[in-house]
């Protein structure tokens, strides 16, 4: 006899959200709450697959008798709790997180989201000047994916991806200290020597594209990368029978990449070097009998 664990329900709290009363299960984080109530909150740092980190606080709102603003990533509701989403002050503090991240790091290739909360809060990306920003050469290292340092935030998606959130290679982590700090293998070795299995989910959680597929790195410097004229289509991996879901994004008739929905309950959007980098047989000249 299989034995179930059923976990008692959790008790609801009340709160207030930008004026509106409010009840959520005892737990349940202000962002939680807010994306449930189709309350924008713009995120950077925060995946809903990975850990909070409180990293990036593009998601601070104001919480009343609270002396600074709070991430709503990590912040669990309590009783009583009135929260203020968009007032002055959690709008200038989100244009200013933008805007000084723009001073330091190409956000030019930052994800869909990111980038309406950019025009919504009409951020000046060259308000605090780019002339100090440090310029660093792409690494190329291999034919699967490349690594952009001008672009990383250092929101530490890649990190928890590669660690105890998804992989568990522990492949890279965060070098250095202050502004030196970056993200890197163990002893800064190449890509090719390090613990790295080729999972590529840390590819597949960035945000600002500082780790991209090489082909569609390739394609962007050959001006032929077209996203709107792409096509996604969903498969299952048919490398194991583990039934991981495929998102093929095809361009031209060609396969450019391969994601993995966030909300698959087999994948939660991680996959294995064979899902999201094995697919080139599928176009190979052999393949098609040329």
């Amino acid at each position: 006899m299989i034995e179930t664990r059923i976990d008692p329900p959790r008790p609801l709290v009340s709160f207030t959200i930008d004026g509106e009363q409010m009840s959520a299960p005892e737990g349940a984080t202000i962002l939680d709450v807010c994306r449930e109530a189709d309350i924008a909150i713009p995120t950077l740092c925060y995946l809903e697959t990975l850990a909070p980190f409180n990293s990036c606080r593009a998601c601070v709102v104001e919480v009343e008798g609270s002396r600074t603003l709070v991430p709503a990533c990590s912040r669990e509701i309590t009783e009583g709790l009135n929260v203020q989403t968009e007032s002055d002050r959690v709008v200038m503090t989100r244009k200013t997180v933008y805007e000084l991240l723009a001073s330091s790091v190409d956000l030019s290739l930052v994800d869909e989201d990111t980038s309406r909360f950019m025009e919504r809060y009409d951020v000046d990306v060259e308000r605090f000047g780019i002339r100090d920003r440090q310029v660093r050469s792409v690494k190329i290292e291999d034919d699967l994916y490349i690594r952009d340092y001008d672009k990383c935030i250092m929101c530490f998606r890649c990190v928890a991806a590669c660690g105890p959130d998804a992989q568990n290679t522990f492949a890279i982590d965060v070098a250095g200290r202050g502004l030196t700090a970056t993200i890197a293998t163990e002893f800064d070795v190449v890509l090719p020597d390090s613990a790295c299995v080729y999972c590529g989910n840390c590819v597949g959680v960035c945000p600002t594209g500082a780790l991209m597929f090489k082909t569609e790195f390739d394609l962007r410097a050959s001006d032929e990368w077209k996203p709107k004229d792409q096509t996604v289509n969903t498969t299952v991996c048919s490398f194991c029978g583990v039934g991981c879901i495929l998102e093929l994004h095809v361009q031209d008739n060609r396969i450019v990449k391969v994601t993995s929905p966030l909300d698959n309950d087999v994948t939660s959007g991680h996959l294995c070097i064979k899902g999201r980098f094995g697919w080139g047989y599928v176009q190979s000249e052999s393949a098609n009998g040329d």
